[in-house]
């Protein structure tokens, strides 16, 4: 979880915070009352336990960091410094309920460990909880949904001891599910995966993924939308069909399915890569199984050829480099295609241009980083890079070269690069991309 410069605070947010906490509040108390009302009436309630869970330990202390996040759920909507923000932040709230509401509706459980016997301020705290809070609605764990959307919103208005204390305080409270026996342990990584999926829906960035979502027409990405989509599939499958450690592999079913997503709707977009090179942590949690298969094959394609090659005037054609390799490096600008892998320039001018993988880019993109590359390349040497450096970004500086009359064809933009680098691979949709913009530049 980054940091950012926040903006300054807008006058007049408490009053809309207010309305906002007045809207949730009861929508929060009754829509959970009916989901755990429905499911008391229903014979199929399942459970999903493990062995080793009966040997977690019950600490009655746990539930003041437990209920804890009753007051900072109210005190995070006077936190945002803007309107757009504070409607952000209470739409990831609203939408926590909505998703995990939902599951316990369709997929209820329930919790099957007995408590312990109490007495004074603890057993107090506890018999108001179970006035309300019967043991379903398990998974996703809404609370552990609330609580990653509520981390976010703190982290991003605390710095220094009061970061650090906070950060260790909601920490507890990810733990005090288990040790109050509110929640098994299949509850919180679900849960975990709803609340990032909130953030990622709500970022403070840019607008909603919901937004600027469009049906491709594209037939590669329908391609590989189809076949990210099966990959989800085939690791779903034994997860549910053997469950217990296998149920991890629903992580990168997940992740792959939000890929495919990402190749039908969302385009690079739904990575959520930024200004300075990085994915949103929503994303990087989110789609991390994948990110870490996309990390590896990238090193894997190029270990026989890790270096950039110079290709003209200081630009340089490679794969993305990790933090090291571009410290040692001697690039003073970075050009960056890839959309899914996260690049840190240190500094450095800097430009991103995310493609998805195994797609081309547009005419349009096509034309941005040809001047990008112009304007970066003022700086010094000018890294153009993608996760092998051999599509995207081998695209852009073909581009490059057409736009600035280096080249005057495609296929002589395409050999002058392959003197270089022979590696490189351009589909026709490649070709046909540049030869739009070569057509539009009058040449």
């Amino acid at each position: 979880m980054s940091h950012a410069a926040l903006p300054a605070r807008e006058p007049g947010l408490l009053k809309p915070a207010v309305l906002w906490l007045l809207l949730l509040a009861p929508l929060f108390f009754s829509t959970y009352g009916f989901a755990t009302w429905v499911t008391s009436q229903r014979s199929d309630v399942g459970t999903m336990v493990f062995d080793w869970e009966t040997h977690m330990p019950f600490w009655a202390w746990t539930i003041v960091p437990y209920w804890s996040i009753d007051l900072l759920y109210g005190l995070s909507l006077l936190l945002p410094n803007t309107r757009v923000e504070l409607k952000r932040h209470a739409l990831r709230l609203l939408t926590a309920q909505l998703i995990a509401v939902s599951c316990f509706l369709i997929w209820p459980l329930r919790f099957t460990f007995d408590r312990p016997p109490m007495d004074g301020l603890f057993g107090w705290l506890f018999e108001v909880l179970a006035g309300f809070d019967k043991p379903f609605n398990q998974a996703p764990s809404l609370h552990i949904a609330l609580l990653v959307v509520l981390w976010v919103c703190f982290q991003r208005h605390t710095q220094g001891v009061w970061r650090w204390l906070v950060h260790g305080w909601f920490g507890l409270i990810g733990v005090s599910v288990l040790t109050t026996y509110q929640h098994h342990f299949i509850d919180l990584p679900t849960g975990a995966l709803a609340g990032w999926l909130c953030v990622w829906l709500w970022p403070l960035d840019r607008p909603s993924p919901l937004q600027s979502a469009r049906l491709t027409h594209d037939r590669k990405r329908w391609q590989l939308a189809i076949r990210y989509a099966l990959g989800a599939a085939l690791f779903a499958v034994p997860a549910f069909a053997f469950g217990g450690a296998w149920l991890w592999l629903l992580w990168p079913a997940a992740a792959l399915l939000m890929v495919a997503l990402n190749y039908k709707w969302f385009d690079a977009a739904g990575f959520q890569k930024r200004a300075d090179g990085r994915l949103s942590p929503a994303a990087r949690w989110l789609f991390a199984p994948y990110l870490a298969a996309a990390w590896i094959n990238s090193r894997l394609w190029t270990r026989r050829h890790p270096q950039p090659d110079q290709v003209v005037d200081n630009v340089w054609l490679g794969r993305i480099p990790t933090a090291r390799q571009l410290q040692d490096s001697p690039f003073d600008a970075v050009l960056d295609l890839c959309a899914e892998l996260s690049l840190d320039p240190q500094g450095r001018p800097y430009h991103a241009l995310p493609v998805l993988d195994l797609t081309a880019p547009t005419a349009e993109q096509c034309r941005e980083a040809a001047l990008a590359i112009e304007r970066l390349r003022q700086h010094g040497p000018l890294l153009v890079c993608c996760a092998l450096g051999y599509s995207r970004s081998a695209t852009a500086i073909a581009a490059w070269l057409l736009h600035t009359g280096r080249a005057a064809s495609v296929d002589a933009a395409v050999v002058q690069i392959q003197r270089t680098r022979p590696q490189i691979v351009l589909h026709p949709a490649h070709r046909h991309a540049l030869e739009q913009l070569r057509n539009t530049d009058g040449r």
